[in-house]
């Protein structure tokens, strides 16, 4: 017998009950849809297929497998899509302003879809770096059961007897701008770097907000391990369709589930796995969606107090399949769990706790992926925050398989004021050793859209005799979770809005101390304020369009980059329409 739901207090009473809604039942009619399908919750099924890059190329496929899993429990499912901007292909041009505005431009997108249509629940799918928060991000802003899945990591590529990925390839361009490769080794290698759909396979961006997705509770546990094209992906789909209709249920949200202490928790896997520095920039804009205000200030004090215990690219050795093979990412959460690092009464998607869902894990002790914390790599996280007279509102570092005897850089600035000019004088080779390159005016206003800078850093790295200690590089734009070697970003305030990184000049001496934590330009005080005075604001070229409207809506990188006042000024929530 068919399950009855109460819709009286679900959205979509709004296009489903009584005789003035017989013209919206007249468009699901139209759909092929039944009278009793139209009575069952109706649940958005988010993804952000397309074809522009392997990352979110086999979320097509996997949306059809939850979809029969809200089906199988007797719910209604309305498949969607988004738009995704896919760093990869982006990088290194003017489209990687598109970047970070297409996380926001998600979740707008994401919310404007369930609104207008008066969705019950949502399983959320992403591929991509941004659409990951972005889809997160819509989930607690609407505030209606939810479970996240993300689409998979690449399989690793393999070339000359080891595995690569498109991080190689783009050290590789730096190599061959030395002339270490000929013009034949670098296209061999970018034939064979990416093999398969999926995400990149380090410790990046995606891969770090998927272990997020996880340990912060709006994903099932394991379901972020299995590569893009593996079959189990398909299964954890189904099983996110079933779960959010036990969420629909249960009346158990996503604001029940995303608190301060899974923000925290959020941070630990991120410090304890040398992720990427952009959880710096996400975890503040969700924490925002529930009206929770968590900064960059917060995610990195916990970060440099959490142990490094996860040997991955790019400080490590490993990709995200290998922590798939030795169990998934519920093996780094149980060694977290087990050093106390964790909230593990923390709530989650299948309605019980995070200690509850992993107290059957086996910590396996026949491998060098993961280490428990009494074996960490290293005693402090893998990425640090910086202060000082140069980022007063603070800074960020990952530090991850870096050199510990290399965490203090002196030297002069080298001043840009795009990625391109610091891009055409990398490939030059138009700096020496002990030059701090500065690349200024790509912060959230700046830029506009606070661009990623790893086919500069990518390059540096690949013409490097010693792994790219010879020099540092700082920035108030952002860095790829792919990017290694000393890489200071989100220097803020940025220099758009008159910040410190803006009046420094050719010769500076900076000095930047990742173990002490500190960033700072060695000029006099009253140097600094005339300088500060003589400056003058630059204009940009993006006068019209999103990205013009991002500028002007977006705050500083500390807080999220944030482009709306969030929950803490609702004077309502979608799921209580």
């Amino acid at each position: 017998m068919a399950k009855q739901w109460d819709k009286s207090k679900m959205p979509s009473r709004h296009v489903t009950l009584g005789p003035t809604r017989a013209p919206h039942r007249s468009y699901y009619y139209a759909m092929g849809m039944t009278a009793e399908e139209i009575a069952q919750p109706l649940v958005g099924v988010a993804t952000c297929w397309n074809e522009a890059a392997p990352c979110n190329i086999a979320l097509s496929r996997q949306a059809q497998s939850v979809k029969i899993g809200v089906k199988e429990a007797e719910g209604a499912p309305r498949e969607f899509t988004t738009i995704t901007v896919t760093d990869g292909i982006a990088m290194g041009h003017q489209g990687m302003k598109s970047s970070l505005v297409s996380r926001d431009l998600i979740a707008d997108s994401v919310e404007l879809t369930m609104r207008g249509h008066c969705y019950d629940g949502l399983v959320g799918l992403a591929g991509c770096d941004k659409s990951l928060p972005g889809m997160m991000m819509a989930m607690l802003r609407l505030n209606v059961p939810a479970v996240f899945m993300y689409g998979g990591s690449i399989m690793p590529g393999h070339h000359d007897g080891h595995d690569v990925t498109v991080v190689d390839v783009f050290e590789a361009v730096g190599q061959h701008s030395a002339g270490k490769i000929t013009d034949e080794e670098l296209h061999a290698l970018e034939c064979v770097a990416c093999p398969s759909a999926g995400a990149c396979g380090g410790q990046f961006t995606a891969n770090t907000m998927a272990m997020i997705s996880e340990v912060i509770g709006l994903a099932l546990p394991g379901s972020a391990g299995a590569p893009a094209i593996d079959q189990e992906r398909d299964r954890f789909a189904i099983e996110s369709g079933r779960a959010v209709m036990a969420l629909i249920e249960a009346n158990l949200r996503p604001r029940d589930i995303v608190t301060r202490k899974s923000l925290e928790n959020a941070a630990v896997i991120v410090g304890a796995t040398g992720g990427s520095t952009n959880a710096g920039l996400h975890l503040p804009a969700i924490a925002h969606e529930a009206g929770i205000v968590f900064t960059m200030d917060d995610v990195l004090e916990i970060m440099r107090r959490t142990p490094y215990i996860a040997d991955l690219k790019p400080g490590g050795r490993y990709v995200a399949y290998d922590v798939h093979k030795i169990g998934g990412v519920p093996v780094v959460i149980k060694a977290l769990l087990d050093a106390g690092l964790l909230h593990g009464d923390c709530m989650t998607v299948t309605g019980k706790t995070l200690a509850e869902n992993h107290k059957d894990v086996v910590f396996p002790t026949d491998q060098d992926v993961v280490f428990p914390v009494s074996q960490a790599l290293s005693p402090t996280g893998g990425v640090v925050g910086l202060k000082g007279n140069l980022a007063p509102d603070g800074a960020i570092v990952k530090i991850a398989g870096m050199d510990p005897h290399a965490l203090r850089f002196e030297g002069t600035a080298l001043c840009f004021d795009s990625e391109e000019e610091a891009f055409e004088a990398v490939s030059l080779r138009a700096y020496k050793a002990g030059d701090v390159i500065v690349i200024r005016y790509e912060g959230p206003k700046g830029g506009p859209g606070m661009r990623e800078m790893l086919s500069t850093t990518a390059a540096i790295y690949g013409q490097s005799q010693s792994g790219g200690k010879e020099v540092a590089l700082i920035t108030d734009g952002r860095f790829s979770g792919a990017t290694r070697g000393f890489c200071v970003g989100h220097v803020g305030p940025e220099a758009a809005v008159g910040g410190p990184i803006a009046l420094l000049q050719n010769g500076d001496r900076i000095l930047i101390d990742a173990a002490a934590g500190t960033i700072d330009m060695m000029i006099p005080e009253d140097e600094i304020a005339a300088r500060r005075a003589a400056w003058k604001p630059r204009p940009t070229n993006y006068n019209a369009g999103a990205i013009w409207k991002y500028a002007q809506l977006v705050g500083p990188a500390h807080l999220g980059a944030l482009t709306h006042p969030g929950a803490a000024a609702e004077t309502h929530c979608y799921a209580d329409l």
